[in-house]
C-alpha cells in the first residue's frame, strides 16, 4: 500500500497554543495518510522538509530486503 504524505494549514484556534502566545495565527502540519504526525511548524517549508524526510522513509520501508534469510 501505498502512503499519501501531505502538508496541511492550521489557522486560529487550530494552532497550538504555544505559537499562538509567540504570535503565529497559522501553522503547518504533516498528515500521514490523514493522520497528523509529529509537531506543528511554523513555516511551511520546515514542514515540507518533514514531509520530504517522511517520503523517503516510507520508500526505504517498501525496499526488498536483501538481507533476509530466503
Amino acid at each position: 500500500m501505498q502512503s499519501k504524505v501531505d502538508v496541511a494549514v492550521m489557522i486560529g484556534s487550530g494552532v497550538p497554543a504555544t505559537l499562538r502566545a509567540s504570535g503565529q495565527r497559522v501553522c503547518w502540519v504533516v498528515l500521514v495518510n490523514g493522520e497528523r504526525r509529529g509537531t506543528a511548524f511554523s513555516s511551511r517549508i520546515e514542514a515540507e522538509e518533514c514531509r520530504a524526510a517522511w517520503l523517503a522513509q516510507l520508500s526505504v520501508d517498501r525496499l526488498p530486503n536483501v538481507f533476509s534469510a530466503a
